[in-house]
């Protein structure tokens, strides 16, 4: 059987239920991987760390193709691929920003745009152009979202007759996306990273665009946390930023994935972005180490640890002014004001990014 499945890319087989692309169906258009993801979302075999992303950028790097590189706007840190013109060197590159409707509506699309500039020129990567996406889950071809067909014109003019491959971190939205340009579900979507597991071709127009396999960064906190767990970490609807005002030494533990300490506050704002699926719990600093040796897995759930001992603790010094701490995978906390030290406990497979203000 030399098939492959539509939904994932996959090569179908009915031989091992166990592997990738097992189908009881020979004449199956999906595995049965892809049909569970599909109806139950039930993940099966879990591919979050199993696509190796270098061999995936040797094999865009042979196509003669425009290139989109997907990014996941809320998660914006961890799908950043700072050596991307170096894997993909003399490729034109599209950044398309998905997820631009989990944001806040007060953060305008020109600012948000500027921001991403900056962002790229500080971590050395160049691209032909930026287009930001709304809403391409339910609402990708309704009369007032213009995503489709900015996406569209920046194809037809910058693509000069090469096929386009369509790439980004895994669970950035490349099949969303897809689906949304061909106005189909064919392609497998779902919260879970890895549902795309091979190159699909997918004729359209005058010329092929490539569906990818999400590329995988093994410092986010998706690529840990376990499938169940994913529903409360990824957000599906806009986050409401939730404000607190801190005085004196505060800790904020969001679930049991991270803490943070802000010692010696002085009228400080702290506004975090995080699933409204997660609860946060807001504490005197002197209190926190009893409470997370006392309660993770029971009280601070979920967590990708056992126990606080698995954490490791990154700091900053002094703050007069204002600054996002970002947890890859997770979220953000934005800050403002005078803090003598910052302190991130978080897993310590999971890297933490301190960056100017999104919002």
């Amino acid at each position: 059987m030399s098939k492959k499945c539509i939904g994932c890319g996959a090569e179908l087989q009915s031989e091992d239920a166990g592997q990738i692309g097992y189908t009881p169906k020979p004449e199956a258009d999906y595995c049965q991987r892809c049909f569970r993801i599909r109806h139950y979302d039930d993940v099966m075999i879990s591919m979050k760390q199993g696509i190796d992303s270098d061999s995936v950028l040797s094999r865009v790097a042979e196509l003669d193709a425009l290139i989109l590189w997907v990014v996941d706007l809320f998660d914006f840190e961890a799908n950043l691929l700072s050596g991307i013109n170096r894997h993909l060197a003399g490729k034109d590159i599209v950044l398309v920003g998905t997820k631009r409707d989990l944001l806040p509506d007060t953060l305008g699309n020109e600012k948000l745009a500027q921001f991403i500039m900056r962002r790229l020129k500080q971590t050395g990567i160049s691209v032909k152009g930026i287009v930001i996406c709304g809403d391409l889950v339910k609402n990708a071809n309704t009369q007032m979202n213009y995503s489709v067909d900015e996406v569209l014109n920046c194809i037809h003019l910058l693509r000069h007759d090469r096929d386009v491959a369509v790439i980004g971190m895994a669970n950035a939205g490349k099949s969303t996306l897809l689906n949304a340009l061909m106005n189909s579900a064919q392609l497998t979507t779902s919260r879970h990273p890895g549902t795309t597991l091979d190159f699909t071709k997918l004729p359209f127009e005058d010329f092929v665009i490539y569906d990818t396999p999400g590329l995988t960064r093994l410092d986010s906190l998706l690529t840990h946390i376990s499938d169940a767990d994913l529903k409360s970490v990824i957000p599906m609807k806009q986050v409401k930023p939730i404000v607190y005002q801190l005085k004196g030494s505060q800790t904020l533990s969001v679930g049991g994935l991270v803490r943070l300490d802000l010692l010696d506050c002085e009228a400080v704002s702290c506004v975090c972005y995080f699933s409204d699926r997660l609860k946060i719990h807001r504490g005197k600093q002197e209190n926190a180490d009893k409470l997370w040796v006392d309660h993770i897995n029971e009280l601070l759930v979920p967590s990708i640890s056992k126990s606080f001992r698995d954490f490791a603790m990154v700091q900053r010094d002094g703050l007069n002014g204002s600054i996002d701490v970002v947890i890859h995978g997770l979220g953000w906390f934005c800050i403002q004001g005078h803090v003598s030290q910052i302190r991130v406990y978080t897993d310590k497979n999971v890297n933490v990014t301190f960056r100017e203000e999104m919002i």
